[in-house]
């Protein structure tokens, strides 16, 4: 799995791309770890390159956001494909992440005062 990363003013764009299983989860988790730890906390993960995520993928970012909630930051998904829409759908996470269709309106979500 390669993590491109992005920042897009204030806002940091973490663009997973491959498969977001239990063999890659722990990279994306490291990335958005360090990220935070760096005080960045506006967040927008892309997923338009991720064809595949696993409950542990479901894991790392339910962990990113409890974190960033409790420091008043902000994370928002964006570009979810169909097949990664319904494993958050069948998980019941849609209502637990803040999502939109494309990463311009992920940032403009995101972006602080929005």
């Amino acid at each position: 799995m390669d993590i491109h990363q992005d920042h897009q003013g204030r806002v940091l764009v973490v663009a997973p791309v491959g498969r977001l299983d239990s063999t890659t989860s722990e990279a994306l988790e490291q990335a958005l770890t360090t990220a935070l730890d760096q005080r960045e906390c506006q967040l927008v993960v892309d997923f338009e390159g991720v064809t595949y995520i696993s409950s542990v993928g479901l894991r790392v970012l339910l962990t990113v956001a409890k974190r960033i909630r409790e420091g008043h930051g902000s994370l928002v998904l964006c570009a979810l494909g169909d097949a990664v829409r319904q494993v958050f759908e069948l998980a019941g996470f849609l209502p637990l992440f803040s999502i939109e269709r494309a990463r311009d309106l992920a940032i403009t979500r995101c972006a602080p005062g929005a």
